[in-house]
């Protein structure tokens, strides 16, 4: 399609100079242009396709970026980056040294908060909006917020500061009915009931008109008038309770209504929070993503025309199905195992128990805090809950896990789907922090599995862990290909396994790195240093005979894991130091992800900029042997 207004627009100051007639067609440019660039470089598809239209009227009013615009996560951004001055790299995103697949305060003076995680946009639009009144800066301030993300407490929580507060504060709520799957809960109903009754704008605008008939001495009556007949007509509203003036339901893909209402809002006097609550539809223009389950929430690489993607293709199944075959076969034998996800059904593999399982399935929306505890509750009566939260979600509701759940040894056992650096999702999706937040409590079983195989036997283990809770994790993508065991093998909890025997250097891996390790067992074999390999399997707690044989046989031992200081090779550590190997000319080397974010890339190249590839597992090892030869040597003088 021939973008010849998009093509004139690289900053919202461009947009500006056009029509408000011209709008509705730079809004089906700026649509084609997203799905032309999704389809080349994959990524958040179908919520970017919903928000176009917003997209447009918002930065057509309001004057970004002085006036600051929060999108909430950020998967909608697309549409945002491409006319905020980033439209020439836009086919970069989620690639190496390219745009990234949120928003991101480094990135652009438009993006004035990095988002990747529900619910906060809210809340720090707040801040924001004291900040600018506490320096007299008149500029707005709005938050874009799905309907999903509005199942989180923290958006309730800013809301009822904000209403308290009486601070001016615009928050769109983009109500779509999806948000990576469907949304769930009593506010998903509420939503829903508020849709079915008629426009409310037309309504309040029909109120105006008549209000403005009124002498000036009668306007604060008429305005309580028209707040009683407002609640007669809609059922009246949870957001107003909270203190915002509501506005709504409107339709957000008519650009030209958008924009009125967005002028409107902008002159105002108003002095306080306002809500404007619009209906728009995932994945809209594009009809494979309107007619998709997701509604092509995440997209590999598409044809635009037929909306295949491009698979890639592995004779290994995916962690994360392994998983749900695994439990869904346990749930049959056992009727207390439980499945837990919050809000994302699919991409932890708890759709397919649910298939099986409807009435042991539970979907608790965007609210990690709640489904830790609500697990817990579970715990207590006997039942056997798996909570499915990947890493980098589960830290939300680490106070949870905590006071909740380990203090009170209550048996809730987390799958972390997502372990490790996840590639084109970048730092903030990374699985890097779980390894050390669990560890570090006491009587918590900790996990990570090297391949498929150990993952089964690690959800076998966790079954029977009926005393305290339990953890193990897992990477994103395809196992290595090997042969399932059945469900009754397990492990013996703090055992490690050796996979290979040498006598120079050992490596204590755990987790996902396995591989590497062997990869570089064999360059180092072909130089003549002969190493053994320990799949660890446990963080917490580790194998102490294990690890002080290995340590007392070997002249150098690294330890190697997908996780930040603090975790795995802390713990090994403090065991030799306490131990006093240390004393005796032990060297040790823990190799863990740096002390800095990882950018997003191909995860084969993020993990070598990590130093967790095979050659840098062979360059520690041999310098930490070569750093030992002046020792041996002047050892060898004495001795004679």
């Amino acid at each position: 399609m021939n973008k010849k207004l998009l093509d004139k627009i690289n900053y919202p100051s461009d947009l500006r100079k056009f029509e408000k007639k011209d709008l509705k067609q730079i809004s089906n440019e700026l649509r084609n242009e997203l799905i032309e660039v999704v389809s080349e470089t994959g990524g958040h598809l179908g919520a970017g396709l919903g928000v176009v239209e917003l997209t447009v009227a918002l930065h057509y009013v309001f004057n970004t970026p002085q006036d600051k615009l929060v999108w909430d996560v950020g998967h909608q951004c697309y549409p945002h980056k491409i006319i905020t001055g980033r439209k020439d790299k836009i086919r970069t995103l989620r690639q190496g040294g390219g745009l990234s697949g949120f928003t991101k305060r480094s990135e652009s003076e438009y993006d004035p908060f990095g988002a990747a995680h529900s619910s906060t946009s809210i809340s720090s639009t707040l801040g924001m909006a004291t900040a600018k009144k506490l320096s007299n800066d008149s500029n707005n301030v709005i938050a874009v917020i799905g309907d999903g993300a509005m199942s989180a407490g923290m958006a309730y929580e800013a809301m009822n500061n904000a209403g308290a507060m009486k601070s001016r504060l615009i928050v769109i709520l983009n109500d779509n009915d999806m948000s990576i799957a469907r949304p769930v809960g009593a506010m998903s109903k509420y939503l829903a009931r508020l849709l079915s009754g008629k426009i409310y704008f037309s309504f309040r605008e029909t109120i105006k008109l008549i209000l403005s008939a009124f002498s000036k001495r009668f306007s604060k009556r008429a305005g309580k008038a028209e707040d009683m007949l407002r609640s007669m007509f809609t059922g009246g509203t949870l957001f107003s309770e909270l203190g915002f003036y509501y506005i709504g339901p409107i339709d957000g893909h008519d650009v030209d209504n958008m924009v009125t209402i967005l002028d409107n809002i902008k002159d105002t006097k108003y002095d306080g929070p306002i809500l404007i609550h619009a209906i728009t539809k995932k994945g809209k223009g594009y009809e494979p993503a309107e007619q998709s389950g997701d509604k092509y929430h995440g997209v590999s690489k598409f044809n635009v025309i037929t909306g295949e993607q491009a698979k890639k293709k592995s004779n290994a199944a995916s962690y994360t199905k392994v998983f749900a075959n695994t439990l869904i076969k346990h749930a049959e034998k056992d009727t207390k195992i439980i499945g837990i996800t919050g809000a994302m059904p699919s991409g932890t593999g708890l759709d397919l128990f649910e298939k099986k399982f409807p009435d042991r399935m539970f979907d608790v929306g965007i609210a990690e805090q709640h489904g830790v505890t609500f697990a817990a509750g579970l715990a207590t009566e006997g039942y056997k809950p798996f909570a499915a939260i990947y890493s980098t979600f589960l830290q939300r509701a680490y106070d949870q896990v905590v006071h909740d759940v380990a203090i009170q040894s209550l048996p809730v056992r987390f799958a972390i789907d997502r372990a490790g650096l996840v590639g084109a999702d970048g730092p903030t999706h990374a699985g890097s922090f779980d390894i050390t937040y669990l560890s570090t409590l006491p009587n918590f079983v900790v996990m990570a599995a090297s391949d498929e195989a150990e993952l089964v036997r690690m959800i076998n283990t966790s079954v029977n862990i009926n005393d305290r809770p339990s953890a193990f994790r897992y990477p994103r993508g395809n196992g290595v290909g090997i042969t399932l065991p059945g469900i009754d093998e397990t492990l013996e909890i703090g055992k490690g396994k050796v996979i290979t025997e040498g006598k120079q250097a050992a490596i204590l891996s755990f987790g996902g790195r396995l591989q590497e390790c062997l990869k570089a067992f064999e360059v180092l074999s072909s130089k003549g240093i002969k190493v053994t390999i320990v799949d660890a399997r446990f963080a917490k707690p580790i194998d102490e005979k294990l690890i002080m044989e290995i340590a007392a046989n070997h002249e150098v031992v690294v330890s190697i894991e997908e996780g930040s200081v603090g975790g795995f090779g802390s713990h090994v550590m403090q065991l030799l130091s306490n131990r006093g190997v240390f004393d005796k000319g032990l060297k040790f080397r823990a190799m863990i992800l740096p002390d800095q974010f990882i950018d997003q890339d191909d995860p084969k190249k993020m993990y070598e900029k990590a130093g967790l590839d095979s050659d840098s597992i062979v360059g520690t090892i041999e310098n930490a042997l070569n750093s030992n030869v002046v020792i041996a040597q002047n050892k060898n003088k004495n001795s004679n």
